[in-house]
């Protein structure tokens, strides 16, 4: 008789808890995305080494950008670029700059004041992304300035992490250093355009002639991690290269062939991420720098939100949905996760609490979005059709 726990059964009680917990959610009205996590952190100990738990929750957010990625061609992709590229900056001195300084002002040293500012920078991709798909949001006039703002943050985020990462290890990180950093972004792009354009120009036919769904799962599935982990190879993130392999693809005629194969496949891994999310929260004991945790909570919800009043007009945006894209964005989550580890002692608790709380305040904005919006600005006038009277 076997004393170890293992592994096939743990695997098979995380599935049955995320089944019952998505059962739940849908019957207290709660997204299950905080029920999720909340499974991670109350089975943390327990899951923390779950090397199976890693790999799922990594194929689970491939497979979503992956799939995000496949909405966005070249050209439109250089369209959002030329416009989201202000309120992108704005998000950077808003989130990133003006954290750092709060945390300066508490007399944190430079290198702990960037990783507070770091970890309360990027809205969290998969939380948001997520939550737009379950919420039937993804039409919204307001959506692709929300996913063009997500992309920013996730090139400028490795970026960050890179710094922290360097700093942290002794290392001399130059402007050499960031410009290297910056070449290999541009390397992948330039190289997810290429191919698309050459490799994968004739694509949709070729899938055409594969009737069965077991080979074409492989190819999909296969072409979307191969390009995500080529991004971790370069020292990125899988974010920006699930994205990518996405884009490839994406000037197929018909995306839905895609897409109809991946979903189910996305669906069964992507809970995972949350789940090992929730076990990466280290809340320690106690609350520490119980002041600036409160003022850099509340600075990183208005940050936010000022992106979207701000910078939602620029893109090309309404003032209903400029107000909507800013309270969608306030969810961290995997990039602040991947910062705190940097973090050690009472920073990595105060990291652990920021992140729990912000992502938990995140969701509950992005669902309360269209009701605060119609509140502040009353129901949408609906056009008015001009019908002719017969005999008029």
């Amino acid at each position: 008789m076997h004393t170890d726990f293992p592994d096939l059964l743990g695997a098979g009680l995380i599935l049955l808890f995320i089944f019952y917990l998505g059962y739940l959610s849908l019957k207290i009205k709660m997204p299950n995305v905080i029920l999720y996590i909340l499974l991670g952190i109350i089975l943390a100990d327990a899951l923390a080494e779950s090397e199976i738990l890693h790999f799922a929750s990594e194929v689970g957010i491939v497979l979503l950008f992956f799939l995000l990625g496949l909405e966005f061609n070249v050209k439109r992709l250089g369209g959002i670029a030329k416009k989201v590229w202000p309120a992108g900056l704005l998000d950077v001195f808003l989130s990133l700059g003006i954290t750092t300084g709060i945390a300066l002002l508490f007399n944190l040293d430079l290198f702990s004041s960037f990783l507070v500012g770091g970890i309360a920078y990027a809205t969290s991709s998969s939380i948001t992304a997520k939550l737009l798909d379950d919420r039937g949001r993804m039409a919204n006039t307001e959506t692709e300035f929300i996913l063009a703002i997500l992309i920013f943050e996730d090139l400028v985020a490795p970026i960050v992490v890179a710094v922290l990462f360097g700093v942290s290890s002794g290392e001399n990180f130059t402007s050499l250093s960031t410009l290297y950093l910056l070449g290999k972004i541009i390397g992948l792009t330039l190289l997810a355009v290429i191919i698309g354009k050459t490799l994968f120009k004739n694509f949709e036919r070729f899938l055409d002639r594969i009737s069965d769904e077991d080979f074409k799962i492989s190819l999909l599935i296969g072409i979307a991690l191969t390009y995500g982990g080529l991004a971790l190879f370069m020292g990125l993130s899988e974010v920006p290269g699930a994205f990518l392999a996405g884009m490839m693809l994406a000037e197929l005629g018909k995306i839905e062939k895609v897409e109809q194969t991946v979903f189910p496949v996305r669906d069964l891994m992507l809970p995972a991420f949350f789940v090992y999310f929730g076990t990466t929260i280290e809340l320690g004991n106690g609350v520490p720098m119980a002041l600036l945790l409160v003022i850099v909570i509340m600075w990183s919800i208005l940050s936010k939100l000022l992106v979207g009043i701000v910078g939602g007009p620029i893109y090309g945006l309404s003032k209903r949905s400029s107000l909507r894209a800013g309270l969608s964005l306030c969810a961290r989550g995997e990039f602040s996760v991947v910062i705190a580890s940097v973090a050690t002692g009472t920073l990595k608790a105060f990291s652990g609490l920021y992140i729990l709380i912000a992502a938990f305040i995140g969701m509950f904005l992005f669902e309360k979005a269209p009701k605060i919006t119609t509140k502040i600005y009353g129901q949408p006038l609906k056009k008015k059709k001009n019908l002719k009277v017969p005999g008029d």
